[in-house]
């Protein structure tokens, strides 16, 4: 996503509440000939949703000695945290997940009283802003005024004043979506102060995420004893390229006694046996990728160390069957979603044993399994009737008797995919179109499929996404039938050679609610 710039946001914040200001003149002009109220007491009025005790403040206004008449609620004192001047780094080092939407504004009764949190925690009482400089230190204001902004614009927000900083960090759900990423070889650079003063922001902002790149053992100690929240603060774990060995995932992992999701991205210096000596049975989740050191033992020790495990994926080139079967001992396994991803050793004895020992499986992934057959996914459809997803991309071998397994025996199936399966062709996507439940279709670079495959494809009603891009057989005519699926929600067509403008404005006029991915 492009990078936003302060001056942008702040332009944005400027329009956005001119806009409302604007639309508040005109209605008052309408309604009450010309408007005897002032467009700051209608500006309070809408967002602040007061009263007629607004409207007494800001008729004494103009009298700096006069007092408001039954002044019901007392005037919220100014706070400044005691973060002091935080550094640009606690917002650039977040990463989003997610945008952010424009809220819906619901019109408060009058005389409604009403507690409103305040940005140095609690709740007091209120009284409306009657000058500018008081409605852009407002409380009750801002806390409204921001939720027209998504959650990458509030991080520029925040750096506005330390009363924007200290209001938007007093709510968490407007950092809803966004992970906090600490670099951490740009982190040894910054006083010991400007750290603490980072984990305490993240710790007022809500977060229960946190990734760390690059960490070192020496990077340990430090964010053991400068961030002591992470203890009870810290759900989810993500070490990525860190060059932490056995003995620093060990002392980090004893130290977030809170965690129960943890992902290891090329992390080449943590070994099997660290894992044997690291997992903790409180762990739900788990991702193991481009860890050179991670083959048959580390599943073994996911296997008997995890009784609680809900989500597993597994990227590692060097895993064989053998590993899958240390899932033996617990054939009543929690584990409900499992992918393995480029586990190139792969092969049918492997889906065999997945089948065997986790029958309760409803997502499955095996994205680059590059020597499994139809045989192998004959077992899948035979033996794991509860699966919601399946994912075969990569798998070369797959065959359109495959996809006649998956439809006769996947009932409940509503996301199949099937990218970069080379001999799949209209036959098969013929069977495809029988499943009833199937949402989601992704057939990107499936080379052999062709015009009648997407005529196929029109009488699924339940179709919502559809992914053919790439697809080089697929002609200007056979992409317009797609018009017929009109309970489509998303449509890729990138890197197709058939499409052109006009197919685009042709699709998005027959399709208004879908959206056409070029």
């Amino acid at each position: 996503m492009s990078s936003i710039s302060a001056q942008g946001v702040v332009e944005r914040a400027s329009a956005e509440l001119t806009k409302r200001i604007n639309g508040l003149g005109l209605r008052a002009s309408k309604h009450h000939g010309g408007g005897k109220a002032s467009v700051m007491e209608r500006v309070t009025n809408v967002f602040c949703g007061s009263g007629g005790v607004a409207y007494t403040n800001l008729q004494s206004a103009s009298n700096a000695n006069a007092t408001p008449e039954k002044p019901s609620r007392s005037v919220p004192a100014t706070t400044t945290a005691a973060m002091g001047n935080m550094p640009n780094v606690n917002n650039k080092n977040l990463n989003s997940a997610a945008g952010g939407g424009t809220p819906s504004r619901g019109r408060i009764s009058r005389n409604r009283s009403k507690n409103v949190p305040l940005a140095s925690g609690g709740t007091g009482g209120y009284v409306a802003p009657v000058t500018w400089d008081q409605l852009m230190q407002d409380d009750h204001f801002l806390g409204k005024f921001f939720l027209y902004f998504n959650a990458i614009e509030r991080r520029i927000l925040a750096q506005v004043c330390s009363r924007w900083r200290d209001i938007l960090y007093a709510r968490p759900r407007l950092w809803a979506g966004l992970v906090p990423v600490v670099r951490c070889r740009e982190l040894r650079g910054m006083p010991p102060s400007s750290r603490t003063r980072l984990y305490a922001s993240l710790v007022r902002r809500g977060f229960r995420s946190l990734v760390l790149v690059s960490a070192a053992d020496e990077d340990i100690p430090e964010l053991t004893h400068g961030f002591p929240l992470a203890q009870r603060n810290v759900h989810s774990l993500s070490l990525r390229s860190c060059a932490i060995t056995d003995k620093g995932l060990e002392a980090l992992l004893d130290h977030l006694q809170a965690l129960f999701e943890l992902e290891l991205a090329g992390c080449n210096e943590i070994t099997e046996a660290g894992l044997w000596t690291c997992l903790t049975p409180r762990i739900v989740s788990l991702s193991l990728s481009d860890c050179i050191n991670v083959a048959d033992e580390a599943v073994g020790a996911v296997a008997q160390l995890l009784p609680s495990l809900y989500e597993f994926s597994l990227q590692a080139y060097h895993v064989t069957d053998a590993a899958l079967s240390y899932f033996n001992s617990k054939p009543s396994s929690a584990l409900s979603i499992l992918r393995l991803q480029s586990c190139w050793e792969l092969t049918n004895n492997g889906v065999y044993n997945i089948v065997h020992y986790l029958p309760h499986l409803t997502v499955l992934s095996l994205s680059g399994c590059s020597k499994v057959t139809d045989d192998g996914v004959e077992f899948i459809a035979e033996n794991l009737p509860r699966l919601r997803s399946l994912d075969l991309s990569w798998c070369s071998r797959i065959t359109d008797t495959a996809l006649d397994y998956i439809a006769c025996d996947l009932n409940q199936l509503e996301e199949l995919t099937l990218d970069r399966c080379v001999n799949i062709t209209d036959i098969g996507v013929g069977y495809i179109c029988t499943m009833g439940s199937l949402s989601a279709l992704f057939l990107r670079w499936c080379s052999q499929l062709r015009d009648l495959g997407l005529q196929n494809l029109c009488v699924m009603k339940s179709l919502q996404v559809l992914s053919v891009a790439g697809c080089p057989l697929l002609t200007s005519s056979g992409l317009s039938s797609l018009i017929q699926l009109r309970h489509l929600h998303e449509l890729e067509l990138t890197n197709c050679p058939g499409t052109s403008q006009e197919l685009f404005d042709y699709l998005r006029e027959h399709l208004p609610r879908c959206l056409i991915i070029e």
